[in-house]
């Protein structure tokens, strides 16, 4: 090989890699990737000539010399295979390295370089230097006096450009930089552990959902919630299809590597169409210190933008190093609540508790248990006795910082659940969301709060933004949009929600539930049964009790299949705790009436929170008028109804 000269980049730059062209070196977020050899002998070829086509019989010939006898193909294909699996890269959607059928390759990736002796421009080679002679030269006294006005009004003309290019930032374009990116949405996929220990995974979601809580806040920014993002924890499809999936316009992505109390973290901020590196960074830390790491990334990615990051009000108590086993702790929670059984959620609250047993100024683990005590598992405690703990929890972690937006939104939902107290509940969703604009879970509960109160145009609003910001929800979290849908009686709309929710998942349960729901009130009763079959299936129903189901709907049809439902309701009952306006509900489609005002009023008692559908729930269209459902209305301090 030819010696390189000293003008050639001897450092290039691209996405997160950093390739040395004289040491011969590979480094990903400052570590060395192992990749040596023909490998990096074509990588380097490529970085030398970006954006250009590298045929084969080059590679051949640098690579090769002419009396070596190999299989030149088979040799070829390894060196690329092996290079892209360094990168990270595919043939099929190639991020970096582009295939040209029966031609070569091409690198495809925007590029930095530089030289010993001055940088490069992305993609572009340093302009040739003028000699002294050529850059001194006067102006020939022969030259003709109407091409000298025309050279000096054309040079005024590029002048006059240029300063508008550089005012605008054209110029950039022109010239291979960066261009001021449009991003006005961006999801944080699951930052990938490094460790090589499945143990970890935990700390590594742990991570990811803080900040994407942090960059939430961010409010010119819509930031898909984490739940949807999880969906691609592996995924092998490219930031194009993740992004055109999720409706947003980029991606973070990133790495995590932790040993013991010490984390090293990668960020990278992907603009997707164009597919082009926007920002990357490294951050060397402590466990306890991760909270810092958060807030420069969130500053970086709002400059890298154009956002400006509105101060808050009140400065967080809280913002200081935290005790990292408490952290920890309090990830393991996190993690453990994800499987989303009663069994799981008291994990997670003896995690949070040890959490705060290791550091009792720690905000996020109270407003944690605040959440898995708001949430009714089937089976387990009633509301009565849930309830004012998830109260008691979200108060304590207010008390530590004001500015959590799950607190706010826990206390909300207490006051709409349980307290029925409409103006505060309000009061508590709106400083949620003006705390963080991206926060489904106070959109979701603001929403049903609206559309019991007849704001059916606002609930859908906030109906609207929950479901953009968390197409794949699931459980509680991506139940309300379409319920809001129903319960404001547009049943069209609450149909094709329910079968979007569906196409995207099969497996969902509660998207079949609410499309069954959705189907009733449609004078669909036959598919709304089978919705309601499909649901308890997926939801994990005992075979033998779903086959009596199934065969009372076979034999005696909608009403025998609702008549199975309360006598399984009744059974239920008497081991645990059943939501008794489930229980009303189905005596209502049996068309027992005593039978509803029974378990209503029971409903009452336990402060069951389905009372507060009373208004707008059609199921009771049929008794909406009587004396004793009117009562009830009025007990529980909902306004008057409107004509259904």
């Amino acid at each position: 090989m030819g010696t390189e000269s000293h003008k050639r980049p001897r450092i290039v730059r691209f996405g997160t890699f950093e390739a040395d062209l004289a040491t011969r070196e590979l480094r990903k977020s400052g570590v060395r990737i192992k990749l040596h050899g023909q490998p990096f002998e074509v990588l380097a070829m490529l970085l030398e000539r970006p954006g250009e086509a590298v045929q084969r019989e080059e590679l051949r010939e640098r690579l090769w010399s002419s009396d070596t006898f190999v299989d030149f193909d088979a040799g070829v294909n390894t060196a690329i295979n092996r290079l892209r699996e360094a990168l990270n890269d595919s043939a099929e959607n190639p991020r970096f390295i582009e295939t040209l059928p029966r031609r070569g390759y091409r690198f495809i990736a925007p590029v930095e370089a530089e030289s010993s002796d001055q940088p490069l421009a992305h993609g572009i080679s340093p302009k040739p230097s003028l000699s002294k002679a050529e850059t001194e030269a006067p102006v020939t006294p022969h030259t003709h006096p109407k091409r000298t006005k025309a050279l000096a009004i054309g040079l005024a003309t590029v002048v006059a450009l240029l300063i508008v290019l550089s005012w605008t930032g054209v110029h950039k374009r022109l010239l291979g930089h960066d261009s001021l990116p449009h991003v006005s949405s961006l999801a944080v996929l699951p930052l990938a552990n490094l460790s090589g220990d499945p143990e970890q995974e935990y700390f590594c979601d742990g991570l990811t959902e803080t900040l994407t809580n942090d960059l939430g806040r961010l409010r010119a920014l819509r930031v898909i919630s984490r739940t949807s993002a999880m969906h691609y924890k592996g995924s092998k499809k490219t930031v194009p299809e993740i992004a055109r999936d999720l409706n947003v316009d980029a991606l973070i992505e990133g790495t995590v590597l932790r040993s013991a109390n010490h984390a090293r973290i990668t960020v990278n901020l992907i603009q997707a169409s164009p597919e082009m590196h926007l920002w990357a960074e490294n951050y060397e830390t402590e466990v306890g210190d991760l909270l810092g790491v958060q807030e420069k990334v969130a500053q970086s990615v709002a400059r890298e933008i154009q956002i400006a990051l509105e101060p808050p009000s009140e400065s967080p108590p809280n913002r200081r190093g935290v005790n990292a086993a408490a952290q920890d702790l309090y990830f393991r929670g996190l993690f453990a609540i994800r499987s989303g059984t009663a069994e799981s959620a008291e994990n997670a609250i003896k995690y949070f508790q040890r959490s705060i047993q290791e550091d009792p100024a720690y905000a996020p683990a109270y407003a944690a248990i605040a959440e898995v005590y708001a949430v009714w598992y089937p089976g387990k405690s009633g509301p009565r006795e849930t309830m004012p703990k998830a109260q008691e929890a979200a108060r304590k972690a207010l008390a530590l910082d004001e500015t959590l937006p799950a607190a706010h939104s826990v206390l909300g939902n207490v006051e709409l659940w349980y307290d029925w107290n409409w103006v505060d509940a309000e009061k508590e969703f709106r400083r949620a969301l003006e705390l963080d604009p991206n926060y489904v879970l106070a959109h979701n509960s603001y929403a049903r709060e609206l559309v019991i109160l007849g704001r059916n145009e606002e609930a859908l609003a906030q109906a609207k933004q929950a479901m953009g910001l968390d197409p794949y929800a699931e459980g509680g979290e991506g139940d309300y949009p379409i319920w809001v849908t129903y319960l404001a009686h547009q049943y069209d709309e609450a149909e094709r929600v329910a079968k979007a929710k569906i196409a995207l998942d099969p497996n969902y349960p509660w998207a079949h539930y609410d499309l069954a729901l959705t189907y009733e009130q449609m004078g669909k009763s036959t598919e709304s049964v089978e919705e309601y079959l499909r649901f308890e299936g997926l939801s994990g129903a005992d075979p033998q009790r779903l086959a009596h189901l199934q065969e009372e709907f076979r034999t005696s049809g909608v009403k025998g299949f609702w008549r199975e439902r309360l006598r399984d309701y009744r059974k239920a009952a008497k081991r645990g705790y059943v939501s008794a306006g489930m229980v009303a509900e189905a005596c209502a489609r049996v068309g027992d009436k005593d039978c509803v005002f029974e378990w209503l009023e029971k409903a009452f008692e336990e402060r069951d929170d389905l009372m507060i559908n009373l208004n707008v729930d059609p199921v009771f269209n049929g008794i909406r008028a009587h004396p004793r459902f009117q009562d009830l209305v009025h007990r529980v301090g909902l306004p008057k109804p409107w004509p259904s």
